[in-house]
């Protein structure tokens, strides 16, 4: 409760400096993020809302929102400020974290992003726009980028399978326990984690293993019993959290004899010098990338890796990129093994993982790229011999080394400089502008990277009082370092690494630049064209808000920097948390989960430790519609919980008579959550939601409401007044920060106050976050990836709470301008009591197969011919289209789109009247590429022109 009476401080004291020094503004601002933001304007909206039959806008949102939950009477005073104004208050806010050398470690090091990455990818719309590359023709850049991830992971972990990013180091950890739970289908109930790992890892495989049952045992791995036949799994650090360098080989071969599986968290630059995991022995290697290119942002996002064993294949968690051959035979990248995805095995899944890092894995595969085989060694070697040069000029000053094996990390004994000398040092070194990690009353801890320099290194002996003349110069200490090594013969790495041709073919700007922009221009992102994926909020990521994140006095705090630090941090935190709880009716908010998963998860944990605090142990049913997100039963699961589902009924809604016998039978004085997506993905607002939710708190159960279609209630309802006890928002969907292809996300959780003691909290340094009475934690970083949190303050500082109001009715009409546009010729499956759809709705194409042998996939393919993406396929019902055009989308794209599908439409007509040949047509052999459309020889029905200029606006913008 202080960190929150501190936070509230600060945000009230920054916001009387701002009144003060303003004016009533006689001018009002004429750069307002609203009018950019929505794609329609007034005018359109009167021709859309005359399409749909109302008379208003308003009276269009009452005939959607049901009315038992409309809230009209919500308005908030706030001045809003134009993008330029923002801009300049959001760099004098930030401006308060204080920027200083990091040398903290503990999984975050300083890192030089290349400009030709910053410029070409984080700061391209073609790289952050796209979505996950489920549309493999659409993707090829990506995916081939990934691919070169997940080679350079191979590579330098000496492991046969990695995946294509995690979230981040500590949460890949527990993904490797989820892992363990697979391989042994439950039957080993210990996994062992050695204490010298990272605090966060322990905190969050802790955490993980409560939900799965698990016994977590820290304790140090080289006195282990690994003959115990309960334990599945033994865990180390590689080096480990104090920089030490253990050789892990006998350890992991005994594991091996017992069958205990072995996970290696490794950090990634250091297997350029090291023996890599894989030839240790090791059965899984994990860790961060973030330390190839990717900024510190306060904890992220960064992109974890997950490596292991081509026979773990199947348990493997996380994406996975593999080559394919395509229909003319050419090599092609695609996602493999999708069926193993966790999400989709629902109460079978043992992993929720779905939203990974993808932007971040592409920047450090760019970085592995960009730099080779020989530029990794030599950073490596540089930053090795810096830490040489530090050790033993800090020896010469009177300290201790803890240990003489390291790599980067210096692990050092203060003692002589008094019973507090560990916070003397790490003071005297504050003072000197440098951060270091102080482990315990005489000891630090010294992570130097490659943005170590010489003067840093100068600082430090200042700090120490190593005189600087004689025979201390930095040239001598340098060349005595040279002389010595600090890693062990035996784990010094002998193998070579990334030998595939990509890492030694783009090392001069020019041709990096040109490699960069050939691979987006292979995809298809918003830069290029509406991606109408339905329950997937693909709207504009303003460049306004955007632009922020590159600045270093947000990207460059360290998580773990001592709290007097981040005051610029503490005032977005406080004041996003603020906003978000008012918007969702809710008495709290936590931004720890760094996923909208990670979100679910979370909220689940935090309704379990409210049962559990009550004495309510029994509690462990968890009830799901079958109209709700993929995740949400993979969730529960990873909690513990069991999984009841409920019915819909053939008009979309919740079936209330089987949720009453649900609640009455099946889980009889069990229920401990109901998990309600809302509106749901079948489109739909149920118009009974209070009489359910009603229900369930009846039956002493909670409520969770999955908050990623959060899109269709901005302002205009207030899920914790309708009976919501805890929802997660998935701000990479409502509040604008980008897909990046498949991440980063950020899914915060709004809680009601008899949940708040419960909320996640951290094990490591500096800012401290949640509850009393925390569950535990479910990210490496206090607040998650709070880098791109400025992304979302910005929308919503920028937009208002009446600008938020009107994008959700305008998403509102949008996706029912589509429906009514299309209905005339597609089957719309669901529609709400007076015909309305939420924000999405779903086109029923089944009909189609059997009139003219025309299939779900077939339609999307044939999208991509008229340059667009395809909406969400045969989710959450097989065999249809689930479409979300989202605020941002013009009327002229409206119809663009609408226009598409009405073509298709016709081509289709054209087969199921005999005219076309239902197996030589335009959608069989969509899409139609510039290889196939070039070839001499053209024996199809249609002409070249139907194939890749199906409509004439195509002649002047084909993608």
């Amino acid at each position: 409760m202080m960190q929150k009476r501190q936070l509230a401080k600060a945000a009230v004291a920054h916001r009387m400096q701002l009144l003060q020094r303003r004016l009533k503004n006689a001018f009002p601002h004429l750069d307002t993020l609203e009018r950019r933001h929505l794609g329609v304007d007034d005018i359109d909206q009167q021709v859309m809302l005359r399409t749909v039959n109302a008379s208003s806008m308003q009276g269009f949102v009452d005939s959607v929102i049901p009315r038992a939950i409309a809230e009209k009477d919500v308005e908030v005073e706030e001045e809003i400020p134009g993008e330029k104004g923002w801009l300049d208050e959001l760099s004098i806010i930030m401006s308060k974290n204080k920027q200083m050398k990091q040398c903290i470690g503990m999984g975050f090091h300083e890192t030089k992003l290349p400009s030709v990455i910053l410029r070409n990818v984080i700061e391209s719309a073609g790289w952050y726009t796209p979505y996950t590359p489920y549309q493999a023709e659409i993707a090829q850049g990506r995916l081939e980028s990934l691919m070169n991830f997940q080679q350079m992971v191979i590579d330098l972990t000496g492991m046969g399978l990695a995946n294509a990013s995690l979230l981040d180091e500590a949460t890949a950890v527990g993904e490797a326990i989820a892992m363990s739970v697979a391989h042994t289908k439950g039957k080993k109930r210990k996994v062992i984690l050695d204490k010298r790992m990272h605090p966060a890892s322990i905190a969050v495989a802790t955490t993980r293993a409560q939900g799965f049952g698990i016994e977590c045992l820290v304790q140090d791995v080289f006195e282990s019993d690994l003959s115990d036949p309960e334990v599945g799994l033994v865990a180390v650090q590689y080096p480990d959290t104090h920089g030490d360098v253990h050789d892990f080989k006998a350890l992991f071969a005994t594991a091996k004899e017992h069958g205990v599986l072995s996970c290696c968290s490794a950090d990634l630059l250091s297997l350029t010098m090291l023996t890599p995991p894989g030839e240790l022995g090791a059965d899984i290697a994990c860790g961060t990338t973030q330390r190839f290119g990717v900024p510190l942002g306060f904890g992220g996002p960064h992109a974890a890796y997950f490596a292991t064993q081509q026979s773990y294949a199947r348990i493997s968690p996380g994406r996975i990129i593999g080559v394919s051959k395509d229909a003319d035979g050419q090599t092609v990248f695609r996602m493999a093994l999708q069926t193993r995805e966790q999400h989709i095995k629902r109460e079978k899944a043992t992993s929720n993982i779905c939203t990974a890092q993808a932007l971040l894995a592409n920047v450090a595969a760019f970085y592995a790229v960009w730099h080779g085989p020989k530029g990794l060694r030599a950073i490596a070697e540089d930053i090795n011999c810096k830490a040489k040069t530090l050790a033993l000029g800090l020896e010469k000053a009177g300290f201790q080394l803890k240990s003489k094996n390291f790599f980067d990390t210096l692990w050092v004994d203060c003692s002589h400089l008094g019973a507090d000398g560990g916070r003397v040092f790490t003071e005297r070194c504050c003072a000197e502008g440098i951060n270091i990690r102080q482990i315990s009353d005489v000891e630090v801890g010294i992570a130097l990277d490659e943005c170590t320099e010489e003067h840093h290194l100068q600082a430090f002996f200042r700090a120490a009082s190593l005189p600087a003349e004689g025979s201390d110069s930095m040239l001598e200490l340098r060349t005595e370092a040279e002389k010595t090594s600090s890693i062990q013969h035996d784990l010094q790495r002998t193998s070579r690494f990334l030998d595939h041709p990509i890492f030694s073919k783009y090392h001069n700007e020019t041709d990096m630049m040109r490699y960069i922009y050939r691979l987006e221009r292979k995809d298809l992102g918003l830069n290029s064209a509406m991606i109408p994926l339905g329950s997937c909020t693909m709207k504009l990521n303003a460049a306004s808000e955007m632009l922020p994140i590159t600045w270093p006095s947000i990207n460059s705090i360290h998580p773990y920097a001592p709290e007097d630090q981040v005051d610029g941090y503490k005032v977005l935190i406080k004041d996003l948390e603020d906003k978000l709880t008012a918007l969702t009716g809710m008495d709290a908010t936590c931004l720890q989960p760094n996923s909208g998963a990670q979100g679910e998860y979370a909220g689940l944990r935090v309704i379990k430790a409210y049962h559990e605090s009550r004495g309510d142990f029994e509690r462990d049913g968890c009830i799901v519609p079958s109209s709700a997100h993929g995740t949400n039963p993979a969730s529960a699961i990873m909690c513990g919980m069991k999984l009841a589902v409920v019915k819909c009924l053939p008009d979309g809604s919740i079936d209330v008579v089987d949720l009453k016998k649900t609640i009455d039978e099946k889980l009889k004085g069990r229920v401990a959550a109901f998990m309600v997506t809302y509106p749901s993905t079948f489109g739909i607002f149920d118009e009974n939601i209070k009489e359910i939710t009603d229900m369930i708190h009846a039956a002493g159960g909670l409520v969770y409401v999955d908050g990623a279609n959060f899109n269709a209630q901005m302002g205009l309802t207030l899920p914790g007044k309708y009976g919501g006890d805890v929802m997660h928002l998935n701000l990479h969907k409502t509040f604008s920060i980008p897909h990046g292809g498949g991440g980063p996300g950020m899914g915060p959780i709004c809680v009601r106050s008899h949940l708040v003691p419960f909320l996640p909290s951290t094990a490591s340094p500096g800012i401290k976050c949640g509850g009393d009475k925390p569950f535990g934690q479910v990210s490496q970083a206090p607040y998650g990836s709070a880098g791109v949190l400025p992304i979302s303050w910005s929308y919503m500082r920028m937009m208002g709470w009446k600008g938020l109001k009107k994008s959700s009715a305008v998403a509102l009409l949008n996706a029912n301008y589509l429906m009514e546009r299309l209905s005339s010729e597609y089957a719309i499956l669901y529609k709400g009591d007076k015909g309305r759809c939420a924000h999405e709705f779903i086109l029923d194409v089944r009909p189609f197969k059997k009139s003219a042998g025309i299939e779900v996939e077939d339609i999307a393919k044939r999208l991509i011919d008229y340059s667009f993406h395809a909406p969400t396929m045969s989710f959450p019902v097989p065999g249809t289209l689930m479409i979300e055009p989202t605020e941002s989308e013009s009327k002229t794209e409206l119809d663009r789109f609408i226009n598409a599908l009405l073509s298709i439409r016709a081509e289709i007509r054209q087969i199921e009247n005999g005219e076309m040949s239902a197996t030589d047509n335009a959608l069989k052999n969509a899409p139609h590429t510039m290889a196939s459309i070039a070839r001499t020889e053209w024996t199809h029905p249609y002409t070249r022109e139907q194939a890749v200029y199906p409509v004439e606006s195509l002649r002047s913008n084909k993608v």
